[in-house]
């Protein structure tokens, strides 16, 4: 499978983080991704290019559930303002997602990037989003999220099954904070400091077994040939080589695997 369409969109993404310019064109296509341990705002033109993005890191999510109503929607609103101010026109239409099996909590989410000031066009599950970008035929796209890990097989281009089970980075971090005892907040900022990930490793090791896990089972009986990751916490080095092992396949993911889903979000919505 050829990432280079993946490797190349989320750069192109990554290098419009807080660079907000001005910007004429019209049918602008906005995905807002709720995370756990960060929110996403991404903004492409009509031909998907990215024009926007902008992020901050909060815990105010959990499982795909909304633990903090008002600051969700405070942050929304601070990160469609901002690139308002800089695209100097108004964002319109988005799409969203949410972790497979928490569709009873869609009404929430649609309700707060609504309160922000959007028109909602498209509701998906995360790992069917991610696929706008990687674009896989046949096999699974593995969304690691900060609370879940989500899951969608694809057979020619179509989705067959999909699934979600409450392992994720945050989990991660939480192991991390008990072996250095320090703050979980502290923890994550250690955890995406690539230095130590050589170090971290061997610690974190049977989290990412149990994630890896998840997905043999879940991908039993299916004709998968490939894993593809995405989602922040695929940038623990090493986190393919686990699921390679665990799962007896190739494991693939893009250059920068956190912006994959709030990229698809994004070529997902309706505008």
């Amino acid at each position: 499978m050829d990432l280079a369409f993946a490797n190349e969109l989320s750069a192109k993404a990554n290098s419009v983080i807080g660079k907000s310019k001005r910007y004429k064109g019209q049918r602008l296509k906005c995905g807002v991704d709720l995370g756990t341990a960060c929110i996403l705002l991404v903004v492409l033109d009509e031909l998907n290019n990215p024009i926007a993005c902008e992020m901050q890191f909060a815990s105010v999510i959990r499982d795909g559930l909304v633990v903090d109503y008002f600051e969700t929607l405070e942050i929304v609103k601070r990160l469609k303002e901002k690139i308002e101010r800089g695209i100097g026109q108004e964002l319109l239409h988005a799409a969203i997602a949410m972790p497979p099996g928490t569709q009873a909590n869609e009404r929430t989410h649609k309700h707060i990037v609504e309160g922000a000031g959007f028109e909602v066009t498209n509701i998906l599950d995360e790992p069917t989003a991610a696929n706008a970008v990687l674009r896989v035929q046949n096999g699974v796209v593995v969304d690691i999220g900060g609370g879940t890990t989500g899951y969608a097989i694809f057979n020619d281009g179509k989705v067959v099954h999909t699934g979600d089970e409450p392992t994720g980075g945050t989990h991660i971090s939480l192991v991390i904070a008990g072996h250095r005892g320090i703050p979980l907040e502290q923890a994550e900022s250690y955890k995406q400091d690539e230095k130590n990930h050589k170090t971290l490793f061997p610690v974190v090791r049977p989290v990412i077994e149990k994630m890896a896990t998840i997905i043999n089972h879940g991908i039993a009986g299916y004709n998968v040939d490939r894993i593809y990751l995405c989602g922040g916490t695929c940038k623990l080095a090493g986190i393919d080589e686990v699921f390679k092992d665990i799962c007896g396949l190739p494991a693939l993911m893009a250059d920068n695997p956190m912006l994959i889903t709030p990229l698809g979000i994004a070529m997902c919505c309706e505008a």
